[in-house]
């Protein structure tokens, strides 16, 4: 029996120290081991991982965890959160990032860092008055890290206003042309208007992770976080899956919403064997794309008719098929019992032919 290469590294990092007779006998053992875990051929492989996540699935909490550290982040856990990851939600209900810095130790430039990226709106770093008589409207800085003269460029860029006076914190936008309701408007769209931080981050708090400190938001934009200098990329993570597939690509999509599975399960004190998970987030991401499981996912897109209408949708699906001559090859599970034949599984995918001589 040879031993994948992975396996035998992991022991021969557990080894060191001791001498050949006692690694002959631990490599003997973990051969045996890894002999009985595999999958017999023909196994029926999916059955077994929906029945091992099911079950133990059914006693999952309802519950909302929050951020170790920082109480008025909430995040979705148990099961509304395996909902979301296995239905692929493009917009999660509390999206999360944990950002990793370079040189993450210093407490207070990780705190400075933090409040740079978390975005601020207009109406939380200055007073907004309209004065109606005179036709204008003062923006008063309060925020002592806003940069006055870079707030007015943004407002210019972004409504096409020039602003006709930026004099010390105060920015002032004055015109005849403005009536009531053009400078009520105006006001409200200002108020609204990102003042400074990254898209997204809503919130940004930080905790202490090992001899590190880590930073933690409420809220995600992995792209833009990613592109900065300070911070490191290899190890900032987002919970979006959807957001790591459009930046980092499938296996990374793959790989982190195998994580989150996981670590939902953890939360809840459920052991289920990885493989059966790794096997969910295969059927997920084969396509090149994150697929939800259901009718408009996974399910939706079995080569089988007979397999799709077992699921949802029956009489759609067995019209459309009727309607466009679909053929059914039979190769699944589903089909083959709805047609009255062995399913392709155990002795069953074993197919026997007899000669006469």
């Amino acid at each position: 029996m040879t031993l994948p290469k992975s396996v035998l590294e992991e022991i021969e990092k557990k080894t060191k120290g001791l001498n050949k007779n006692q690694v002959k006998k631990v490599i003997e053992r973990a051969a045996s081991a890894y002999e009985v875990a595999q999958v017999e051929p023909g196994e029926a492989v999916g059955t077994i991982a929906a029945q091992s996540i099911g079950e133990p699935g059914t006693q999952m909490t309802m519950l909302t965890f929050h951020f170790a550290g920082i109480a008025e982040m909430g995040i979705a856990q148990g099961f509304p959160r395996l909902i979301e990851l296995t239905s692929a939600v493009k917009k999660p209900k509390n999206p999360a990032m944990w950002v990793y810095l370079k040189d993450g130790k210093k407490e207070q430039k990780v705190r400075e860092f933090a409040e740079r990226i978390q975005e601020k709106k207009v109406k939380q770093v200055a007073e907004i008055q309209e004065d109606f008589k005179e036709r204008k409207l003062t923006i008063k800085v309060t925020h002592p890290a806003i940069n006055v003269k870079e707030l007015a460029g943004r407002i210019e860029k972004k409504f096409k206003i020039k602003p006709t006076d930026v004099k010390g914190k105060t920015i002032t936008f004055k015109s005849k042309e403005y009536t009531l309701q053009k400078l009520r408007k105006f006001a409200l769209k200002v108020e609204k208007m990102q003042a400074s931080g990254i898209q997204g981050i809503v919130k940004a708090g930080v905790i202490k992770e090992g001899d590190e400190y880590v930073i933690q938001t409420s809220g995600t934009n992995l792209k833009e976080v990613m592109n900065l200098e300070e911070v490191d990329a290899s190890r900032t993570v987002s919970n979006n899956i959807h957001e790591v597939y459009d930046v980092l690509g499938i296996e990374a999509a793959r790989n982190m919403l195998l994580s989150e599975i996981i670590s939902v399960l953890e939360n809840n004190g459920l052991d289920i064997d990885k493989r059966h998970l790794m096997l969910l987030c295969d059927m997920m991401c084969y396509t090149g794309k994150v697929l939800p499981i259901g009718r408009k996912g996974v399910s939706g897109q079995k080569s089988s008719v007979f397999a799709r209408a077992a699921f949802e949708e029956t009489v759609s699906h067995l019209l459309t098929a009727a309607i466009e001559g679909a053929e059914d090859k039979l190769k699944g599970v589903s089909e083959n019992i709805i047609v009255g034949k062995p399913v392709p599984i155990g002795t069953g995918s074993v197919k026997l032919s007899m000669s006469r001589k």
